[in-house]
């Protein structure tokens, strides 16, 4: 190798380790960022999602029981106490069944599906702002802003083994949103799946996306731009699962 070569490798900065990178997006998100795009690698960040999905289900189903999350699911369906008693029995041993596998299915290709229908979004829409992003950094940042979802994943497993199984929530079991301290019951199921998406993890994973398309596209997107981009699909989606909510319990 040439001297200059090994002069100039020498002076640039070694990239992170993707255990500081995982530590990086609680503290210095900023920094982590900018290493994630400019080294864009995102398996590390989805096998601890993953994981962590899978132990959550597993433990959903042993100290909770499917049975009764379908059961809680169901109670505040008015088309579906109407129907005969007997009905009602044989749709919740169906959908115990079904979400004994949808539930291990979605844990194990929840996340990277998620994280791959999030990046061709964000792409096209940064892409019509001219950030000049490219797909593998935008899929890798959206991995890494999935660690507070970890976070939140120990949260709730920590109340579930805290209250009775009878007294857990599946719908909404931390009270980090407006949502929590509405009575599912007397509120519309409008207003009820808006208030539970306006969540804290909610909001700080869009912050970190958005400090991440802010760290990979410089000076040709604004920290606000960036902000933009992930706001307007999340609030889009969100509007439209309170919307179906609130058409499927007339």
């Amino acid at each position: 190798m040439h001297p200059d070569n090994a002069a100039e490798l020498e002076q640039q900065p070694a990239g992170m380790g993707q255990f500081s990178r995982i530590i990086g997006v609680f503290f210095e998100p900023k920094k982590t960022f900018e290493d994630v795009v400019q080294r864009p690698s995102f398996l590390v960040p989805l096998l601890l999602i993953v994981a962590m999905a899978l132990v959550y289900t597993t433990m959903l189903s042993q100290r909770i029981g499917f049975e009764r999350v379908v059961r809680q699911q169901v109670q505040n369906n008015e088309q579906f106490q109407q129907l005969p008693a007997d009905q009602r029995e044989q749709g919740i041993q169906r959908g115990v069944k079904i979400a004994s596998v949808i539930g291990y299915v979605f844990s194990t290709i929840g996340p990277p599906l998620y994280c791959l229908i999030a990046a061709g979004v964000l792409l096209g829409i940064t892409a019509v702002m001219g950030a000049g992003l490219k797909f593998k950094q935008i899929f890798a940042i959206m991995a890494y802003s999935g660690m507070p979802g970890i976070l939140s994943m120990l949260l709730v497993l920590v109340v579930m083994f805290l209250k009775s199984p009878d007294e857990f929530n599946i719908q909404n079991p931390l009270a980090f949103n407006p949502g929590a301290f509405l009575d599912p019951l007397q509120t519309s199921k409008f207003v009820y799946s808006l208030a539970s998406s306006i969540d804290l993890f909610s909001f700080w994973a869009i912050g970190l996306i958005a400090i991440g398309l802010k760290a990979g596209a410089g000076k040709k997107l604004s920290f606000g731009g960036a902000l933009f981009a992930v706001v307007l699909p999340w609030a889009l989606v969100v509007f439209v699962k309170a919307a179906f909510a609130g058409f499927g319990s007339r």
